[in-house]
């Protein structure tokens, strides 16, 4: 399953009320949404057919989620489903997702893409190879760690996975209290020494059978005000390890892009006569 088909999945599961989406490049992910959108990015190029009630926003998502109420387009007050795909740098994934928290609720659904890098050039945080996630993977890694009350799930979709995060807390100041000591640890120089069980994606969990769980139904009924069953939750985190991937990275290709050669011209060929001149020609040689 790839990351456009899944968030097409919970969509049609889940039912969100309203949607966010950032870093939304072409329109493939926004194609998925047909309720009320934000959609933000500093220099998206939209070239797919979206149907829904969309506002663009041409920004960066620190400035975004800067403004005094960047929401106040959901008249539910919460973010029901947000999707963050912006740069794929870890401290601007990390700040997407706190700020994403933020505006969410304990109902809300959180996915990070680009969360499964299959090589360690892919996990650079100074691109240079075609396909790249950068260094993201690190936000589930201090997720587990610092925030271990949230339902943090990796995802073996394709290209390079997701990550499920259920149970948001905006009321929760752990990861900004800790911010600077985070990325005084998390952030270092490339190479990035990414673990082997992201590389090969031994904690991932079977997309297939996660849309198939029935927590999607409860969440979206608990949005009402009731809660979601200890059995449901348990019962999705306990999908962790279902995927049956099989590494089979890429070969590496450089960025940016090689472009051809440009084709030489082909040299132009003479004005052919046309059968009327070819006609006066012979008759002309015929009385000589």
């Amino acid at each position: 399953m790839n990351r456009h088909d899944f968030l097409s999945a919970i969509h049609a599961s889940y039912e969100p009320r309203n949607y966010l989406e950032i870093g939304i490049n072409d329109g493939r992910g926004l194609q998925r949404s047909h309720t009320r959108t934000i959609g933000v990015d500093p220099a998206f190029k939209i070239v797919a057919e979206v149907d829904c009630d969309l506002m663009l926003v041409k920004a960066t998502s620190d400035d975004f989620f800067a403004r005094e109420n960047p929401i106040a387009r959901f008249p539910e007050g919460v973010i029901d489903l947000s999707f963050i795909d912006g740069l794929h740098i870890f401290e601007f994934a990390l700040r997407d997702f706190m700020n994403a928290e933020r505006l969410s609720g304990p109902n809300s659904v959180i996915i990070l893409d680009d969360m499964l890098p299959r090589t360690v050039a892919e996990a650079a945080r100074d691109r240079h190879t075609l396909e790249w996630t950068g260094d993201v993977y690190k936000v589930a890694q201090v997720l587990e760690r610092y925030r271990p009350e949230l339902v943090v799930i990796p995802l073996d979709t394709t290209p390079t996975g997701l990550l499920l995060v259920l149970g948001a807390d905006p009321s929760s100041t752990v990861l900004k209290d800790n911010y600077d000591a985070i990325l005084a640890e998390y952030v270092t120089e490339d190479p990035q020494q990414v673990p082997q069980e992201i590389l090969h994606r031994t904690q991932a969990a079977d997309p297939f059978k996660v849309v198939g769980s029935q927590v999607w139904k409860e969440l979206a009924a608990a949005r009402a005000g009731g809660s979601v069953a200890t059995e449901a939750i348990e019962s999705l985190r306990a999908l962790r390890g279902s995927a049956s991937y099989v590494s089979n990275p890429p070969a590496p290709r450089p960025w940016p892009p090689v472009k051809a050669p440009a084709a030489k011209p082909a040299a132009a060929k003479p004005p052919q006569p046309t059968t009327l001149v070819r006609r006066v020609r012979r008759a002309i040689k015929n009385r000589l």
